[in-house]
């Protein structure tokens, strides 16, 4: 009931601008946690980076147990609203489709908050599809796969997801400083997120009102860089009619990465963006109402 709980107040309230003004966020404290392993452990080994993983798990599961803990379930249920990310990310990702609406130019600067590539010579398609695939990505990682490990292991299991899934945001990459160090990070979150991905492409797929074939989901997910997120990108591609990922820059280097959907569309566009957080509020539907038959399983028992 406490998953349960959490999700529609994270759905009501979302992440309120004065709470966070005033008291850090827990994604914020594990940063910081992270931010001080790194300092004083880094020394450019995996050794280092292993070492570094089992603090910050250990550290998540003692807090979770401690607060599962005390008396009641409210401790659980508003920890685990401010892990949520269903509302802020339906947010972020609005605001790109609005921006999209006034200028291109607003829609670079709406869209650069939630993508981490070049975005100065984005034209608006480029713009639409670097929402939809920051939707599609970030409702595995910042809703579903927390929702998964929420209900396998409680409170302990959400917040060693969520440590693990911020480390590898900020030391998984692939850097002389963090080829090493973020290794065991890096790898700990592809882990964690093997399931939650495939099942969130599943629901997408699920309340897609034209269901594509499941194998061409796999034979797009599966060209992905990442071995989890291509699978909810895969999925609302062809939801929604359009052609995802492609070519893009990082940093100033054009990557040339192949084409999600092939088929679809080249010019989606702030409808588009609109259709993909429908397709989001309906699989979080689809979620919670799988997170109540859990629940009611459970009282039944």
């Amino acid at each position: 009931m406490a998953l349960v709980l959490a999700m529609v107040l994270d759905a009501i309230f979302g992440e309120p601008k004065w709470l966070w003004d005033r008291i850090p966020h827990p994604a914020v404290l594990m940063g910081r946690v992270v931010a001080k392993l790194d300092a004083v452990l880094n020394n450019k080994t995996r050794r280092a980076g292993v070492l570094a993983v089992v603090v910050m798990v250990s550290g998540a599961l003692v807090v979770g147990l401690v607060m599962a803990a005390l008396p009641g379930i409210w401790a659980e249920v508003i920890v685990g609203a401010m892990l949520l990310a269903q509302r802020s990310l339906v947010q972020h990702v609005q605001k790109v489709a609005d921006a999209l609406r006034l200028s291109v130019s607003d829609g670079r600067g709406a869209v650069a908050m939630i993508v981490g590539r070049d975005v100065r010579a984005m034209d608006g398609p480029a713009v639409a599809r670097g929402a939809i695939e920051s939707a599609a990505e970030n409702l595995s990682d910042g809703v579903i796969a927390p929702v998964f490990w929420f209900a396998v292991a409680g409170l302990p299991g959400l917040l060693a997801y969520k440590i693990v899934n911020t480390a590898d945001s900020m030391i998984g990459y692939r850097t002389e400083k963090y080829a090493a160090f973020g290794w065991a990070a890096a790898k700990l979150d592809d882990v964690l997120n093997w399931v939650p991905a495939r099942f969130t492409a599943f629901l997408i797929w699920y309340v897609a009102d034209g269901r594509a074939s499941w194998l061409d989901i796999t034979r797009d997910a599966v060209l992905h860089r990442s071995p989890n997120a291509g699978w909810p990108e895969a999925a609302i591609a062809p939801a929604l009619g359009v052609s995802l990922s492609g070519p893009r820059s990082y940093d100033g280097v054009r990557e040339d990465f192949p084409w999600v959907n092939p088929e679809g569309r080249k010019d989606a566009g702030p409808n588009d963006v609109d259709a993909a957080i429908g397709l989001l509020w309906k699989s979080w539907a689809i979620a919670a109402a799988v997170a109540v038959g859990g629940a009611v399983g459970i009282a039944l028992l």
